[in-house]
């Protein structure tokens, strides 16, 4: 494996990696795709990609914000990596990644949301010193829209 990262920030490149992403959400369309990055690419998205030579094998989405509570932070959003990648350090190197990246914009707190079901994600999460600090509350308006 030749393993390297990027920070996409070009729509164009992005919506080249549906194939990644769809292993999360087989469902989501190019049109809905394109669609919902016209929505988050001007509030600070951008992914980081990890390739495998010059094959895309994971991405993470990318938000940069502010909070009253913690200022700066960085969250990690839609964290894929390719079924066949899987448990081969792919993630930590996303994570590492990401940490140094919280570092250079001078963030305090680096987050991220996980389905309470997804067992084997929160030990990866706890194994990199992340832990729960609360409880991401929804309210669900279209059932439909979860992809």
């Amino acid at each position: 494996m030749k393993l390297s990262t990027r920070f996409l920030t070009d729509k164009q490149q992005i919506l080249a990696h549906l194939d990644v992403l769809q292993e999360l959400y087989p469902s989501l369309t190019i049109e809905q795709y394109d669609q919902e990055l016209d929505l988050m690419l001007p509030h600070n998205y951008s992914q980081l990609a990890v390739y495998d030579d010059q094959k895309c094998i994971a991405l993470c989405g990318v938000w940069i914000g502010n909070k009253l509570w913690i200022g700066k932070y960085l969250e990690l959003d839609n964290i894929v990596v390719s079924a066949e990648y899987r448990s081969r350090g792919i993630g930590e190197l996303i994570f590492n990644t990401l940490s140094q990246k919280a570092n250079e914009e001078n963030c305090n707190m680096l987050s991220l949301d996980s389905y309470t079901s997804n067992f084997k994600a929160h030990k990866f999460f706890y194994n990199q010193g992340y832990s729960p600090k609360g409880f991401h509350f929804i309210k669900l308006i279209n059932e439909k829209a979860v992809r």
